[in-house]
């Protein structure tokens, strides 16, 4: 062009900015003799909508400088810019600019100006300038209506829509999104069904975004079924739909049907680094299907979507969770960001596997590095702390949450109360109870559980009651720790009558574990005939943990008949560990049979199956002190040695008489005597009372259940050291005080 000028300039300007080269077009501005207004609207506009805010923010600093005159078409370029809080204070700038100026009155550039200020989530400030508005539009309520529901202020979010809708202003899909995004937050059903039926009054059903946020608003509501119809009827659907109907069915717990819906999103043209990667790796997670993990971390590493932190997050999650760990880690040390998720996610990993002292040694370690956890981290670590039965430690985290600002928080006060029951401080569980200043059904379970497993009955029915009478309707868990309660205290009738109360009182089907728990109860009172009465009512057959229940209880009650009927039911399963065999070994031991007892043996051998070792640990001075039956390991082990001589002289005194059938091997009455004084419990109970001041009370943990000689033996030992003494083992707490147990001897 021979004849350039301002006009031809500041088009050459703009076609660099559309297409991304801002370099380019900054190189134009820079040689231009003379700029217009448009010249600097333009160039401001590139930065800012290239994601550059600062940038545009100190080219219009230079406008102003330069004494050019600003319109409002400038200041609505520059505000669109400004998203997030880092920018507030330039906003601030601005503003002051625009009443200076005498742009306040402009309905554009207000509109703009309050949209910037719900986007930096000053809600203050957006609301001050909503009122000062001598004119509003449409656009004025969805900037308002969409700032509220952004900061879940979901109540003053419906508020105004119904005060756009009195002012006659035409909601638009802006509005729509916004409103039922709050609706999700309230949980309010009933209005979402409302503004669905406004949507589809006012014609915006064919828009795919009011009927995306229609289905994300059905699918959070567990209303799965009319999300898909929903997804059916839509004429016009993206990728975000659907993401949204899969991972609906993946909440609700429908797998296959997520799972078909992600194999037919493959054969769509949606963009593919959009798919719901996240959510099918948490299917992969939840189902142990390591295979399908692999195959969709394959496509997140083809689409690139595995650079993208919340898929990073799900694959690291996944591959943890299917005790993967080292391709856990290896995705973890490639995060590029790594905040509080996936430390979490490796946490709550290693404690759901099992791995609590390595759970805590990433609690440490994100600790160091200075990553502040949240409620979901101190849940995590909580239940690897009540698992090791670490008072101590539970202390420590119960300060570091109060300092962190969560105790308020339902799950991590029903965390703290689930740790210190565990540990055997029911005070100290209480008291974290009541001093919740909000509580659900998940603290109320959890303190009924507390009751539960430390054999209080009475106490676990009573706070059920209380429960009740307070609003609160039981959920399956509730029912399912009182029927616990009822199994561990004798409570037949009573757990007979909230057994029935689950259908007829509050409609709901028994599960599994309601139906085990039950015949448990029925069986450990001997009622057989009850027990099988009601096995033959169930919708499903009885699997290996009912079997073994009542494998158990023929065992207490001497029901060999049953015994040998129920065994052989359960060695046609594939039965997953040895608790069944060895029952019906000790069942034929006890009764002087070791011919059988030889047969049951090899059939465990000929299965690979193992007893686990039995292992006690007691915690003295933060340390964790492990002994497994006749260890002689211990440093201390000849003092150890010579208090559990110096007790049994004791407790001889006081009428104590070894119960040599709890010795389940072919030897003689004094080896098998001699053999009893130094289980697990016993020797760590003995170290215990040498390692702690007299009077102090003792905590002793156990990986199996404890056997009736050393339940007896225990109860002396209280009576003789003037100690009270908690055991846990693998069914409950014990809790030994002058030669009596809280468990009455009915365990």
């Amino acid at each position: 062009m021979p004849n350039r000028n301002i006009i031809s300039l500041n088009t050459l300007i703009s076609g660099y900015v559309k297409s991304g080269d801002l370099v380019t077009a900054r190189q134009l501005f820079d040689g231009m003799y003379a700029r217009t207004t448009v010249t600097w609207t333009i160039l401001i506009g590139g930065y800012a909508n290239r994601g550059y805010p600062l940038d545009a923010f100190k080219l219009y600093d230079d406008m102003y400088r330069s004494m050019t005159m600003l319109d409002s078409v400038t200041f609505a370029t520059l505000l669109s810019g400004f998203d997030d809080n880092d920018c507030m204070y330039q906003v601030i700038q601005v503003h002051a600019h625009v009443v200076k100026l005498g742009f306040s009155s402009a309905r554009a550039v207000c509109n703009t100006l309050l949209g910037c200020y719900c986007k930096c989530h000053c809600l203050d400030l957006a609301f001050r300038l909503f009122n000062e508005m001598s004119e509003r539009d449409s656009v004025t309520y969805n900037a308002m209506i969409t700032g509220y529901a952004n900061v879940e202020l979901n109540e003053e979010a419906v508020d105004l829509f119904l005060t756009m809708q009195k002012m006659g202003f035409r909601p638009s899909e802006f509005t729509f999104t916004a409103v039922l995004s709050a609706a999700v937050g309230l949980g309010d059903l009933f209005l979402g069904k409302q503004l669905h039926g406004f949507v589809v009054k006012t014609n915006f059903i064919w828009n795919v975004f009011v009927s995306n946020a229609l289905l994300d608003f059905y699918s959070k509501h567990d209303h799965v079924e009319e999300a898909e119809k929903l997804f059916h009827e839509m004429t016009e659907i993206d990728g975000v739909s659907c993401n949204i109907i899969i991972t609906g069915h993946a909440r609700e717990g429908n797998y296959e049907r997520s799972l078909n819906l992600f194999k037919d999103l493959q054969g769509t043209k949606f963009d593919r680094k959009n798919f719901p990667f996240s959510t099918m790796l948490s299917i992969a997670a939840n189902t142990l299907n390591l295979e399908m993990g692999r195959q969709i971390h394959s496509q997140c590493i083809v689409t690139t979507a595995s650079s993208e932190l919340q898929v990073g997050n799900a694959l690291l999650d996944m591959y943890a969770r299917c005790g993967q760990f080292e391709e856990a880690n290896l995705i973890f040390q490639s995060l590029s960001h790594k905040d509080t998720v996936p430390w979490t996610a490796m946490i709550s990993a290693l404690v759901q596997t099992g791995y609590h002292e390595k759970g805590l040694d990433v609690f440490i370690k994100m600790r160091w590095e200075h990553v502040n956890p949240d409620q979901a981290t101190f849940s995590s670590i909580l239940r690897a702390t009540a698992s090791l039965a670490s008072l101590s430690l539970g202390r420590q985290l119960h300060s570091l949450v109060y300092r962190s600002g969560y105790f308020s928080n339902v799950f991590c006060g029903s965390a703290l109360l689930d740790m210190y029951a565990k540990c055997g401080s029911m005070r100290y569980a209480i008291k974290t109870f009541q001093e919740m200043t909000d509580r659900n059904i998940v603290s109320w379970n959890a303190m009924i559980s507390a009751y539960a497993q430390n054999g209080d009955g009475y106490g676990t029915i009573g706070l059920f009651e209380e429960m009740v009478s307070k609003g609160l309707c039981p959920d399956p868990v509730s029912f399912l720790n009182v029927l616990t309660a009822c199994s561990h205290c004798g409570l037949v009738d009573q757990g007979m009558r909230y057994f029935n109360n689950i259908t007829e009182l509050y409609h709901m089907e028994p599960r599994r574990e309601h139906y085990v728990t039950m015949v448990d109860i029925l069986c450990r009172s001997g009622r057989f005939g009850q027990a099988k009465k009601l096995m033959s009512e169930m919708p499903f057959n009885p699997d290996e943990i009912m079997l073994s229940s009542i494998l158990n209880s023929c065992r207490i009650h001497k029901n060999q008949e049953l015994a040998k009927e129920v065994a052989e039911q359960l060695f046609k399963m594939e039965v997953r560990d040895a608790s069944a065999y060895v029952n019906m070994s000790n069942i034929y031991a006890e009764a002087g049979q070791w011919d059988k007892v030889a047969v049951v043996k090899k059939a465990m051998r000929e299965r690979g199956l193992k007893k686990p070792p039995a292992y006690s640990w007691v915690e003295i001075n933060h340390k964790m002190h492990i002994f497994s039956a006749n260890d002689k390991s211990h440093p201390r082990w000849e003092d150890i040695r010579r208090k559990i001589e110096s007790l049994s002289m004791r407790m001889e005194e006081e009428g104590y008489k070894p119960d040599t059938s709890c010795t389940l091997h072919n030897w003689d009455e004094d080896t098998r005597a001699e053999c009893l004084k130094y289980h697990s419990e016993r020797i760590a109970i003995a170290f215990a009372l040498i390692s702690t001041p007299e009077g102090s009370p003792i905590l002793v943990m156990k990986n199996l259940r404890a056997c009736s000689d050393c339940h007896a033996a225990i109860k002396i030992i209280s009576k003789v050291a003037g100690r009270e003494i908690t055991v846990r083992d693998s069914s409950r707490f014990h809790h030994f005080k002058d030669g009596h147990c809280s468990c009455g001897d009915y365990w």
